[in-house]
C-alpha cells in the first residue's frame, strides 16, 4: 500500500503560529489620521529626529506632505520618512499648524466654514416667488 506525498512547508506552521504576530504590525512610517468637526489631525510617532529635520509642506494646495532631511549636507536625519496624503476638500490652508512633542509630530489641518456653492442672500429674494415648470 502506497501513500501518497504531500509536501508540508515549513512555512505553514510558522505563519500560523499566534505567537509571532500576537501585536499588530504597523509600518515604520505610519500616520494616524483622525477628524473632528473642527479639523483633521495627523500624528506621526518620529523618535530619534530633531525638530529641525522635520519639514512640513502644502503642495498645489492638494497635498501634504511631512519628510524628514538633513539640517546641512555633512549629518544625515535621524531617520529617513517620507508620507503624502491628499488633502481633503473644504479645508483652511492658512491655518495648518504643526507641534513636535516627545518624539510624536501632530499637524493640525483646520477645517474650513465657509462652504462653496451657490449663497443666496436672503434680502435680495422677492416676497413672492412664481416657479413655472412643466409637468412631465
Amino acid at each position: 500500500m502506497e501513500f501518497p506525498n504531500y509536501e508540508v512547508s515549513p512555512w505553514n506552521h510558522i505563519l500560523a503560529a499566534p505567537a509571532i504576530f500576537s501585536y499588530p504590525i504597523i509600518p515604520e512610517n505610519y500616520v494616524h489620521w483622525t477628524q473632528t468637526p473642527e479639523s483633521h489631525i495627523f500624528s506621526a510617532d518620529l523618535p530619534g529626529v530633531r525638530k529641525e529635520e522635520i519639514k512640513v509642506e502644502v503642495e498645489d494646495s492638494k497635498y501634504l506632505i511631512i519628510r524628514t532631511e538633513a539640517v546641512d549636507e555633512s549629518t544625515i536625519p535621524g531617520r529617513s520618512f517620507m508620507r503624502k496624503f491628499r488633502l481633503p476638500g473644504m479645508i483652511n490652508i492658512d491655518e495648518i499648524s504643526a507641534g513636535y512633542e516627545d518624539g510624536v509630530l501632530t499637524v493640525t489641518v483646520p477645517r474650513s466654514i465657509t462652504r462653496r456653492g451657490l449663497l443666496i442672500d436672503p434680502a435680495a429674494v422677492p416676497e413672492r416667488l412664481e416657479v413655472l415648470a412643466r409637468a412631465a
